[in-house]
């Protein structure tokens, strides 16, 4: 992997912290307005234990990752992001990690969290982000994109899929009581989802574009 792992999880912590205003106010439509702020605080968690975690394979960083958010994030986001993280790390043991390693990481988050939340695409959750984001990675895998090609593809694909959210109306989860009312506004997991690739794919293309150091 070009881009070293924890630098990528440093721009993803950010990216969420940075984006927790906004979290709030697309949850405030649909929820109780609260994941924001469980979000960056889940995040701040794990930026704070990243620099421990330098020179680490990127398969122990992102199971650590997906501990830390299992055991700090309370509602409904800690189980589905920690055992993302969890099975994404499963598909990156064996270096050299190329492409397809990472579309299968990929991949194996979205199938993780279609098991522990029971949603479907369609049903307006932070899958729908995860599941275009693997159909892109998948795809750009396939068509000989290297492994930043591969994540700006699922970053592409995931804020495709978060923006279909919006008009979609919420059949699982605690946004599905509200019924039609949750036409018009987008999912706040899939945001975050599309956030989070966004962040991951400027870093490796930030660290592809600059000059090896010495």
């Amino acid at each position: 992997l070009m881009t070293d792992i924890v630098t990528v999880m440093r721009a993803v912590c950010g990216a969420v912290i940075a984006n927790r205003d906004h979290l709030c106010d697309l949850d405030a439509a649909l929820g109780d307005g609260d994941h924001g702020v469980s979000m960056a605080k889940t995040f701040t968690a794990v930026q704070e234990q990243l620099d421990g975690l330098e020179g680490e394979p990127a398969s122990v960083v992102l199971e650590k990752t997906g501990m830390i958010i299992l055991t700090s994030v309370g509602g409904a986001m800690g189980p589905l992001f920690g055992s993302a993280f969890r099975a994404a790390s499963t598909k990156l043991t064996t270096p050299p990690l190329g492409p397809t390693d990472i579309a299968d990481a990929i991949a194996a988050a979205r199938d993780s969290i279609a098991e522990v939340g029971g949603a479907k695409p369609g049903d307006k959750t932070m899958l729908d982000a995860f599941d275009a984001a693997t159909t892109a990675a998948g795809a750009a895998a396939g068509s000989g994109a290297d492994e930043a090609g591969v994540v700006e593809a699922a970053a592409q694909g995931a804020e495709q899929g978060a923006a279909a959210t919006v008009d979609m109306r919420a059949s699982v989860g605690r946004a599905s009581r509200l019924g039609d009312r949750t036409i018009g506004h987008a999912d706040p997991g899939a945001t975050s989802v599309a956030i989070m690739l966004r962040a991951a794919a400027d870093a490796m293309s930030a660290t592809a574009a600059s000059p090896a150091g010495p």
